[in-house]
């Protein structure tokens, strides 16, 4: 085989995993390749995923602003209106500086870029667009995942949508259920419900946001519906048909009960994502998967085939950008010899609505189920200075502690920048830090994160300004 075609490292997949696993395997010394199919870098995240959500979420919310808050301030405004075309032109603007970024932090660090699909054919080779390609020291599967299917459901990315569908509606509906009442489906249902959209989320469960703190998925909910998003809690889709309309939904109680028809102009199909394994020809190398179709790995990223790994989406653990990208380092690191790892106990969740919500590590429903004993201190942003002085004094911070070594274990917020606040947890949290420890750490003052230490304090109830 030509040296040309011989690489240290082959990853499959240039999303947030692979792509930053390349780069990290490129700066240390080793010579690295990695395959895209897409015309374009960075992977669904980048083109069709978080990136130009965020970009859609955000110009909503400064019309919102505009229409509805300013006022407050004193700031004096006509009529506003908002541009769509515009709207998804900024959206543009912003995925393309960001996958041209990639591409140039390929160029920057040696990374070879092998455009077209890949398949195994060998324990150490990759074939792309016809010509095989071998890693002499690992292939890292990074090949990230797909939007769930729901049975008698069927998306055309027109009426019915997913996440992508839903970045890219020409005009504004009057009209959307949002079948999932997680991340995706409540960010984009936000977007379209501040640009006037009616909005009907459907969830299967009996709560919004399942796997976040009670008290913030019910916070959130309020929030929310104050907003005019409207919730069908433990209900179930049995059917979604598109006409010439709109679609036809069919809905259903979980428990049992009389189902009933919704008409709608646009459907948003949001139950979550799947593993994305199509056409690797896994088998063919006898790489093993789960019972949902993600690749096995072990500790170490390794799957049970010798120099084959796996990270991001396409393993167990929550599917999120930045899980993703230090799984990238970490197995990168590994194979140039040193020791990578991940803590998931300190891989933070955003749900980037307004407000936003965030999390990490443990809820307290996880805790009580886990017989963990526990205090908990909590503040809410009514109370924070600056918060007042933006007009965001809606949530709280919650902090959770081990009863006897007061150990954080999970915080939990909901409100302005919920997002940006929780770095801070999270570093408290890497460093085994104690709820005493951020008490005791000085915060700048006035900003929305004293509202941390405040919560810090409260866990051993001696907060000072509530």
């Amino acid at each position: 085989m030509a040296d040309d075609n011989t690489f240290d490292v082959i990853v499959i997949g240039a999303g947030p995993g692979g792509y930053v696993c390349a780069i990290r395997a490129a700066q240390l010394g080793l010579k690295t390749a990695c395959v895209e199919r897409r015309e374009t870098l960075g992977g669904t995240c980048l083109n069709v995923g978080c990136i130009p959500s965020k970009a859609l979420l955000q110009a909503s919310e400064k019309f919102e602003e505009a229409s509805k808050h300013l006022g407050a301030f004193g700031v004096k405004v006509g009529k506003v209106g908002f541009d769509l075309d515009a709207m998804m032109g900024h959206k543009a603007k912003v995925v393309d500086a960001n996958v041209k970024g990639v591409e140039y932090l390929f160029k920057k660090n040696g990374v070879t870029w092998l455009k077209g699909s890949a398949r195994l054919t060998a324990a150490d080779t990759v074939e792309v667009a016809g010509t095989a390609y071998k890693a002499a020291k690992g292939i890292v599967i990074a090949t990230g995942s797909d939007s769930a299917p729901l049975p008698n459901i069927d998306v055309d990315e027109d009426k019915i949508v997913t996440s992508t569908g839903a970045l890219a509606l020409p005009k504004v509906p009057k009209h959307m259920v949002v079948i999932g009442g997680g991340y995706i489906g409540l960010e984009m249902g936000s977007v379209w419900a501040r640009l006037g959209t009616e909005v009907l989320v459907v969830e299967f469960l009996d709560r919004i946001l399942p796997g976040m703190d009670g008290e913030v998925s019910k916070q959130m909910q309020r929030l929310l519906g104050r907003q005019g998003m409207g919730f069908k809690l433990a209900s179930k889709v049995t059917g979604a048909k598109a006409h010439k309309k709109g679609v036809t939904v069919t809905v259903e109680p979980v428990k049992g009960g009389e189902a009933e028809t919704i008409e709608t102009e646009v459907v948003l199909l949001s139950v979550g994502r799947v593993a994305h394994t199509n056409g690797l020809h896994l088998d063919v190398v006898g790489v093993e998967t789960d019972e949902r179709g993600r690749v096995r790995t072990d500790g170490h990223f390794r799957t049970n085939v010798d120099r084959i790994y796996a990270i991001g989406d396409v393993i167990a653990g929550p599917m999120l950008a930045h899980k993703a990208e230090d799984e990238g380092v970490a197995v990168a690191e590994i194979l140039a010899g040193q020791a990578g790892h991940v803590n998931y106990e300190a891989i933070p969740g955003v749900v980037y609505t307004a407000p936003e919500a965030a999390q990490v590590g443990k809820t307290e429903e996880e805790l009580k189920a886990a017989g963990i004993d526990y205090r908990a201190g909590k503040f809410p942003f009514t109370a924070n200075g600056r918060a007042r002085a933006m007009d965001a004094t809606d949530g709280f911070v919650k902090i959770l502690a081990d009863a006897k070594t007061d150990r954080v274990l999970g915080v939990h917020i909901i409100g302005a920048e919920a997002g940006t606040i929780i770095a801070e947890c999270a570093l408290a949290m890497e460093f085994g830090a104690t709820a005493e420890d951020i008490a005791r750490t000085c915060h700048a003052h006035p900003t929305l994160s004293e509202a941390v230490k405040e919560a810090a304090l409260a866990v051993d109830k001696r907060p000072i300004h509530v």
